[in-house]
């Protein structure tokens, strides 16, 4: 029995209905995963960013640059990328130096130009919209070696007086010394021996619960002050006030002096 116009096209709109049903359970199976997929390795990137501290990493280099750098310099010394404590091996420093501290209340991105009231605000942006320029393929978080360097002493504005832990102190300290033999080996020359000797008495001898030695002994970057400035200032003003007036004291003695000369001339004609 054939089939009437009809009944094949009912048939042929069931099969057509069937088609895009296929086609749209198999696209919506596969983009799902695509989506997790995605969202999976992003919270993986960001799960490596998490484990490294951008605060502690920046106190970190702030002590490395203050503390230890000039003394380096000094010596013209040149650290080997192997040490924890190379610039490159910060995983914010490229971040760090396109930071532009405008004003007070002003900061600005150096990738887009982009400005925010605070540091905080430009740190979350470098996060959100520059986080693609980080090298997150190596470990190199310099806040790791923060227990070393006593990078608490940076963060905290007011120092806490807490027990000391024995076991901590003695991690840290073997971290300081391991810094100190890798960073500066001794048998590479006079200046990495006195470098060496430097970083144990700068930053590892501190670590101790006997309550000895201080952190930073050997003292930091000799920064000329506000007050320094204003005060030199002010003494060369005085110094130039102060030979002013004798160049015009002088001045009016001598004056004073031919004044008088010249009346006792007029007087003595006078009288002859």
């Amino acid at each position: 029995m054939g089939l009437t116009r009809k009944q094949l096209t009912i048939l042929f709109l069931c099969l057509c209905f069937t088609v895009f049903l296929q086609l749209t359970s198999v696209s919506s199976s596969a983009s799902p995963q695509g989506q997790k997929d995605t969202a999976s390795s992003r919270s993986f990137e960001h799960e490596k960013e998490v484990h490294c501290s951008r605060e502690r990493s920046r106190a970190a280099w702030k002590i490395i640059d203050e503390y230890l750098m000039p003394f380096v310099e000094k010596e013209r010394y040149k650290i080997s990328s192997r040490c924890r404590l190379h610039p490159e091996n910060d995983l914010y420093r490229d971040q760090e130096q396109h930071k532009m501290h405008v004003d007070i209340n002003e900061w600005r991105c150096g990738y887009c130009k982009k400005t925010f009231y605070e540091e905080k605000y430009l740190d979350k942006h470098f996060d959100n919209r520059h986080y693609d320029l980080l090298n997150v393929s190596h470990s190199k978080c310099l806040a790791d070696v923060c227990g070393a360097l006593h990078c608490d002493l940076v963060l905290d504005s007011v120092p806490h007086k807490t027990k000391c832990n024995p076991a901590a102190t003695g991690r840290n300290k073997h971290l300081c010394e391991s810094l100190a033999d890798s960073c500066f080996p001794v048998n590479e020359g006079p200046s990495a021996l006195r470098l060496n000797e430097f970083l144990l008495r700068q930053f590892c001898d501190a670590h101790t619960c006997s309550g000895g030695r201080k952190p930073f002994s050997k003292g930091g970057k000799k920064e000329t002050s506000t007050l320094y400035v204003i005060i030199s200032v002010l003494v060369l003003m005085l110094l130039a006030l102060f030979y002013i007036f004798m160049y015009l004291y002088q001045r009016g003695i001598k004056r004073g002096s031919q004044g008088l000369k010249h009346i006792s001339k007029s007087g003595q004609k006078k009288r002859s």
